[in-house]
């Protein structure tokens, strides 16, 4: 799964990297290194410019709510269960599906944070004697330094309780789409610990290599098999992962020392 990130990269950066050609200085964010569901979180997607005379798809950066809300949903009092949509069943959940075949995004991260139970935590809580495991928490990002392109979609839901000229009257909300975590061996493990993404959690996000971005950024595809090829996973041993502090599982907690690697975990029960 991903339920939590790091993206502190300047739009500066993302809009050349990225290649996009429109974005506004007044929505820049702060940079996050605990990004949590329902925060504003960067996203990269190509669609027309409002009102414009020109129709033609605009790749542009915005923000959009991390947390995706259905446009047929009566409120969005359920947007931080829909931060993540699984890549095997996109393409038919009623939540998803929509978005899916017409407003796909890339949502840049430094890496993303998970948490590992480790064997004699796990014991114990099956035995009743801990009801609450504690988890070591790992921060994984490429091992080359590049950005996290996190596949994602997006979609727009109509508050109906506010009028037409609220600012407040249309959400943009977003999620990340995930798959089965790697079994290849990290291209950078820790000394001890977790030797493939696999064994930290079963889940991951999908990270898009740059030579699908085109493609899945493009609205004119909506061939929902073709896209399903998308949604392969990158090779494997492009990812590190490395153990960070407890600090971060607050989500109160926020700056650059949240991605500070630790000589071992903190929670020695673990291995």
């Amino acid at each position: 799964m991903c339920g939590r990130y790091a993206a502190s990269r300047r739009p500066e950066d993302l809009t050349g990297l990225f290649g996009v050609e429109k974005w506004e200085p007044d929505q820049a964010l702060e940079p996050d290194w605990n990004v949590a569901p329902t925060k504003e979180v960067y996203a990269v997607l190509e669609r027309p410019l409002k009102d414009a005379a020109d129709r033609r798809p605009v790749r542009q950066l915005r923000p959009l709510k991390w947390g995706l809300v259905p446009s047929w949903s009566k409120s969005p009092d359920g947007a931080a269960r829909m931060i993540n949509a699984r890549a095997e069943t996109v393409h038919e959940k009623p939540a998803f599906r929509r978005p899916f075949a017409a407003r796909r995004c890339i949502l840049p991260a430094d890496g993303y944070y998970e948490w590992m139970t480790g064997a004699d935590e796990r014991q114990l809580e099956e035995r009743g004697k801990r009801k609450r495991p504690r988890k070591q928490p790992y921060f994984v990002t490429p091992a080359d330094g590049s950005v996290f392109a996190m596949a994602g979609i997006y979609e727009f839901w109509r508050d109906p309780a506010l009028p037409d000229d609220h600012p407040g009257a249309w959400w943009a909300t977003c999620s990340v789409i995930t798959t089965e975590a790697e079994t290849s061996p990290l291209a950078v493990a820790p000394a001890e610990g977790p030797a493939a993404l696999a064994d930290i959690h079963p889940r991951m996000p999908l990270m898009l290599p740059p030579d699908r971005w085109d493609a899945w950024l493009d609205p004119a595809r909506t061939d929902v098999a073709e896209l399903r090829t998308l949604l392969e996973p990158p090779p494997g041993g492009l990812m590190r992962a490395y153990p960070v502090g407890t600090a971060v599982s607050n989500v109160r907690n926020n700056g650059p020392e949240l991605l500070a690697e630790l000589a071992a975990p903190e929670l020695s029960t673990l291995f």
